[in-house]
């Protein structure tokens, strides 16, 4: 018997009912009831969801059913259908996640992989500073080579190693953005083979200068001037030279990391660049010194 609006209203009982041409009302509860389209295709039985009550009534649900089984006829599953509506939604709205968005999920992700506290800090802030002003609102899929350029030209030639920095960063967020499918399409803020041609090299612009070297045959004597200097640092300095150890290393060192009883220093995996422990042996001298700050 075909479903009426009174007899809708006073079906409250868990079940389906059936209307008429594989239409049901499925009751779960009072408060929810929605509408189902029952059909066979391929010798199996499917269901297909047609929306809740409070939202279509009897009327709009028999048209649901009817423009469903109008597919059927044309050898096309309502489901589907449904399906790839939902597919195109969902890659939509993934289309729709801005740069800024995509920056904190990338950060977020590889936040632990960088070692350096200074670096991890300036990720964002140099972002904050000079990408979001410009692409900072716009939806990663729509970020192009020009709008990349509005972002670190201005300060390429004053600012050159921070813009390439910024470069950088760009680049990896947009990377990313790539593989989970929120864009796609060549990176814009790649540098070789393409920025490349707009944007002299760093080089060209401002000179690298490398801090100046000890001779090598110097060394001896500034030891010797080192280990009369008084103060942690020279005694850092000293002990950074006796281990080559980084400047990193030294000043985050750990009692917990020393043994003096076998002269070694063993620096944690999380705290090596290549993150691998490392094993230092101490020369008497590497010693002495950490027992004068014991």
């Amino acid at each position: 018997m075909a479903l009426t609006v009174k007899r809708i209203e006073k079906l409250i009982s868990r079940g389906r009912y059936r209307d008429e041409h594989g239409l049901y009302l499925q009751v779960m509860s009072k408060t929810n009831r929605s509408w189902l389209l029952r059909y066979e295709r391929g010798g199996k039985e499917h269901w297909l969801g047609l929306g809740a009550l409070h939202t279509f009534d009897l009327d709009d649900a028999r048209e649901r059913a009817r423009q469903a089984r109008k597919l059927l006829a044309d050898g096309i599953d309502p489901l589907e259908v449904k399906r790839a509506e939902r597919a195109t939604k969902a890659l939509k709205e993934d289309r729709s996640m801005t740069f800024k968005e995509a920056a904190q999920q990338y950060f977020k992700g590889h936040e632990r992989s960088w070692r350096n506290a200074k670096h991890r800090a300036q990720f964002l802030s140099t972002l904050e500073a000079y990408a979001y002003p410009k692409i900072g609102a716009l939806p990663v899929a729509e970020i192009t080579t020009p709008l990349v350029l509005k972002a670190i030209e201005p300060i390429w030639q004053e600012k050159t190693e921070t813009a390439s920095r910024v470069r950088g960063r760009i680049e990896r967020v947009l990377d990313w953005a790539t593989v989970r499918g929120y864009r796609a399409g060549d990176n814009p803020a790649r540098w070789r083979g393409h920025l490349d041609q707009v944007l002299p090299g760093r080089g060209k612009i401002a000179k690298v200068r490398n801090h100046p070297r000890l001779p090598y045959g110097d060394l001896p004597s500034f030891m010797t001037e080192l280990a009369v200097r008084v103060g942690i640092a020279a005694r850092a300095l000293e002990f950074s030279i006796l281990t080559a150890a980084r400047t990193g290393e030294v000043t985050g060192a750990r009692w917990t990391e020393i043994d003096l009883d076998n002269a070694t220093w063993n620096i944690p995996q999380e705290r090596m660049k290549a993150a691998r422990e490392h094993r230092v042996p101490l020369s008497g001298r590497a010693v002495a010194i950490l027992n004068r700050r014991a």
